[in-house]
């Protein structure tokens, strides 16, 4: 039996909702670089993140591009689609570092959807949640220019804790990956990076993103609104 009363996800759920969780679920590891969570495995099984980073994406063959759709990362869940139509969600997943997940029996959590309030409170806001941010990607690839997205992407992430304003998830990233989070490709978004950077607006340095003036970049993207 696990012992997760530790994890965030589960702080706030009943005695007997937690028992459950421990007594079905099942810790899996994926390495970096592999691939994560099989879609044909979300027929039997939704995941839970504990730790790492997953990225869960598109790609395109033909013309070699990729859309990512869900970084996910501790406290996400996998895959809520599959839960609420028992479809299988045809995407590819890869962990971007090495990544803990909790695996657990989907009947069982449709079980835990129908009859466990508790657990309600966790699944239903971060199905809206996941639904917001797939609604906001696709309005930003239809009416905003790829500048504009990336910008919209350094202000989502910026880390608030942070006194210099780094970018605590895209610190993570290479910049292939931010140009598959905004529709676009590496060469385009290091040109537009490069440009805030000769602006003043960012700093670059090993790969690293920090902001140097956040009113001048909210500034140029309320602007691109207009």
């Amino acid at each position: 039996m696990l012992n997760l009363t530790k994890i965030d996800t589960f702080k706030y759920i009943d005695n007997n909702l937690l028992k459950d969780i421990n007594k079905y679920g099942k810790i899996i590891t994926y390495l970096e670089g592999s691939t994560a969570i099989d879609s044909d495995q979300t027929q039997q099984y939704f995941y839970i993140i504990l730790s790492g980073l997953i990225k869960v994406y598109q790609y395109n063959p033909q013309n070699n591009r990729e859309q990512t759709l869900y970084l996910l990362k501790q406290n996400d869940m996998f895959d809520v689609l599959t839960v609420l139509d028992g479809k299988t969600h045809e995407v590819m997943t890869t962990a971007l570092e090495t990544s803990k997940v909790l695996q657990l029996p989907i009947q069982k959590v449709r079980e835990w959807i129908e009859t466990n309030p508790e657990f309600n409170k966790m699944f239903y806001p971060y199905m809206a949640k996941q639904m917001r941010e797939l609604e906001e990607l696709a309005t930003d690839i239809s009416l905003y220019d790829t500048s504009t997205r990336l910008m919209k992407l350094l202000l989502k992430n910026i880390d608030s804790k942070d006194p210099i304003k780094k970018f605590s998830l895209l610190q993570k990233l290479s910049h292939e990956e931010i140009a598959s989070m905004i529709g676009s490709v590496r060469a385009v978004v290091n040109r537009y990076l490069q440009q805030l950077k000769k602006d003043g607006i960012i700093d670059i340095k090993r790969k690293k993103i920090a902001i140097n003036d956040i009113h001048k970049l909210l500034q140029r993207v309320e602007n691109d609104y207009k």
